[in-house]
């Protein structure tokens, strides 16, 4: 599956986008990341907040192969 990314540096939003079509039904947000559904529930793209600060941290954990704590 290959998923489209954009960075918007003026909000500082990393958005994945998981699916190409769908309306969106609802959002859920979990601390900086906010998950958009479509009206079957399934996602549809994702957003973090913060990017500039958490997708550094991610990568690291992932080098590392290890959990971080992003606070």
């Amino acid at each position: 599956m290959a998923y489209k990314i954009k960075y918007d540096g003026d909000a500082d939003v990393l958005t994945i986008i998981l699916k190409g079509r769908g309306k969106v039904s609802h959002a859920e947000e979990v601390g900086d990341v906010i998950v958009h559904f479509d009206e079957d529930g399934k996602p549809l793209f994702m957003e973090i907040l913060k990017a500039s600060k958490i997708v550094p941290l991610m990568v690291e954990g992932l080098a590392k192969k290890k959990e971080v704590i992003v606070a």
